[in-house]
């Protein structure tokens, strides 16, 4: 069978499928690309996220998985894989069809599918001026970026990164305009990378000195309140003065000496028993 719309449709309705999965067979021809280059992708194959086809379906992704399996077992053949990585959207292709090169239209005669108006394909024609710092949406080139990328590798990276880097590979290498060919090739071989990740910021150290400060101060405040103690400390000083007192006094510790709870805790016992308040 040639690749053709007609020839898939055809076989879509020969084969014994179900309502949803003929429905599922229809939307993934709908998207094939009948040229190489239209949506960046290689004639034949069509590109979407499982994510996306079940919303247009309207299914889980658990019944959409059923209803891919049964494509594949069908006479439609239907292959898909990820060459992109993880996030990156399914490739899809009817296996039950031949790839016929001499042939670069996709239906002859009467048929009229989508790949006999030269409108909708995303072909890179022309050639390319390279000045960097300009602005791609302010070219015919944004459009045709945005729809490429979406099968290629650089499918999750903005539209203005995608033509900055462009400008500055090919500014380096002294070129003025190249042929817009180049431009699909390079978003094709996108190295992830290279690209620079965010550095952390160097976390600000307090001061040794300081910090021992604050421990001695610590551990002066909780000595008279031995820890095994804790619990019955923690109940005496409730009743005494409140359990939102209590709270807001660990607090007031934990912030004036930057430490964790538990050792603000000890000091404001320690401190309670120093005071009277309660007993050791």
């Amino acid at each position: 069978m040639t690749l053709t719309t007609g020839a898939i449709l055809r076989q879509i309705l020969r084969c014994d499928l179900s309502v949803s999965a003929h429905k599922l067979a229809t939307i993934i021809l709908d998207g094939i690309a009948w040229k190489d280059g239209y949506n960046g992708l290689e004639r034949g194959t069509a590109a979407f996220t499982l994510a996306s086809l079940a919303s247009e379906m309207g299914v889980s992704r658990q019944h959409l998985t059923t209803l891919l399996a049964e494509l594949a077992r069908s006479g439609l053949c239907l292959e898909r894989w990820k060459p992109n990585g993880k996030f990156a959207p399914w490739l899809f292709r009817f296996g039950c069809v031949s790839e016929d090169q001499s042939q670069h239209l996709a239906s002859t005669g009467s048929d009229t599918s989508l790949s006999r108006e030269s409108n909708n394909k995303t072909i890179f024609s022309g050639t390319i001026e390279i000045t960097p710092g300009s602005n791609v949406h302010h070219t015919t080139w944004a459009a045709l970026i945005k729809v490429a990328k979406t099968a290629l590798p650089c499918w999750n990276i903005d539209t203005q990164t995608i033509w900055d880097r462009f400008m500055a590979f090919n500014s380096a290498r002294g070129n003025t305009c190249v042929p817009a060919g180049f431009l699909l090739g390079f978003m094709r071989r996108w190295q992830t990378s290279v690209q620079q990740k965010p550095v952390p910021p160097k976390p600000v150290d307090r001061p040794k000195a300081a910090a021992q400060t604050h421990q001695s101060e610590l551990s002066r405040l909780a000595k008279p309140a031995p820890v095994a103690n804790r619990q019955f400390h923690a109940a005496d000083l409730q009743r005494k003065i409140g359990f939102a007192a209590y709270k807001d006094r660990i607090k007031a510790i934990a912030q004036r000496f930057s430490c964790a709870e538990f050792a603000a805790m000890l000091a404001v016992h320690g401190d309670a028993v120093r005071s009277g308040e309660i007993g050791p």
